[in-house]
C-alpha cells in the first residue's frame, strides 16, 4: 500500500472513530457553548491528539497493542463510567444552579473595549492547556476508542505495512479526526456567540445529562456481561 493510499485509509479510520456522535462528542459541543470556540477547539484537539496515538500505536506495534489492552478493558471502561458520571453530575449542577447563568453569560469574554490584560490572557492559557490535556486523557480513557483502534490493528491492510505507510496512516488519521473536532467546537462556539445566556445554560444541562447517560450505558454493559 502506497503512502497516499495509507493517508486515506488513516482519513477514513480517523473520521469513523471521531464523526459517530459519542461521549467525547457532546463533551466538545457542551465545552464550546458554555466556554467559548478557543476552548472547544482545545477540546477538541485534546481528543484528536488521542485519536493519533492510538493510531499510531496501531500503525507500529500492531497486535502488540491490541495484546496489551486486552487485560485492561474491563478496567478501562470502569474508569470511563467514573470519569464521565462525574462530569456529567458536576456539569448538571454547575449548570443548574446560580453559578451556571453567570457563567454562560461571561464565559468566554477576555477582552473589553480591545484591551485584553495579561492576567485574562494567562488565566485563558492556563484554561486552554487544562482543557487539552483534560480531553486527552478522557478520550485515551474511551471503551470507543480502544475497541475501534484494537479492531483496526486486526483488519486494516494499511496497518500492516512499512514504517511510511503506518506513519502516514496515523497522520491522515490525527488530521481526519481534528477537522472533525474543530468543525463540532466551531458549532458549539457559534452557541456561545449568538444564543442566550438561557439557552446555553439548557444546552449545558442536555449535554451533560447525555454525558450521564453515556455512563449508565457503559455500566450496565459491564454489568450485564
Amino acid at each position: 500500500m502506497d503512502l497516499l493510499n495509507a493517508a486515506l485509509a488513516g482519513a477514513l479510520a480517523g473520521y469513523g472513530v471521531a464523526i459517530p456522535v459519542g461521549a467525547i462528542a457532546v463533551l466538545i459541543i457542551e465545552t464550546a457553548a458554555r466556554r467559548g470556540a478557543r476552548i472547544g477547539a482545545a477540546a477538541g484537539m485534546g481528543a484528536a491528539t488521542a485519536d493519533g496515538l492510538y493510531a499510531t500505536g496501531a500503525g507500529l506495534f500492531g497486535g502488540a497493542i491490541a495484546a496489551a489492552l486486552a487485560p485492561w478493558s474491563v478496567p478501562l471502561r470502569w474508569a470511563s463510567v467514573i470519569v464521565l458520571a462525574a462530569i456529567g453530575g458536576r456539569g448538571v449542577l454547575v449548570a443548574s444552579g446560580r453559578d451556571g447563568l453567570a457563567s454562560a453569560a461571561d464565559g468566554g469574554a477576555v477582552a473589553e473595549g480591545g484591551a485584553v490584560t495579561r492576567g485574562r490572557w494567562a488565566i485563558e492559557s492556563r484554561s486552554l492547556r487544562r482543557t487539552y490535556l483534560g480531553f486527552l486523557g478522557l478520550t485515551i480513557l474511551n471503551p470507543m476508542t480502544v475497541a475501534y483502534f484494537a479492531a483496526l490493528v486486526l483488519g486494516l491492510p494499511a496497518v500492516h505495512g512499512g514504517v511510511a505507510e503506518r506513519l502516514a496512516f496515523a497522520i491522515g488519521a490525527f488530521a481526519a479526526s481534528a477537522s472533525w473536532q474543530l468543525l463540532i467546537a466551531g458549532a458549539g462556539g457559534l452557541l456561545h456567540r449568538h444564543a442566550s445566556p438561557n439557552a446555553i445554560r439548557l444546552t449545558s444541562v442536555v449535554g451533560n445529562l447525555v454525558i450521564l447517560g453515556f455512563a449508565a450505558l457503559i455500566a450496565r454493559d459491564l454489568l450485564s456481561g
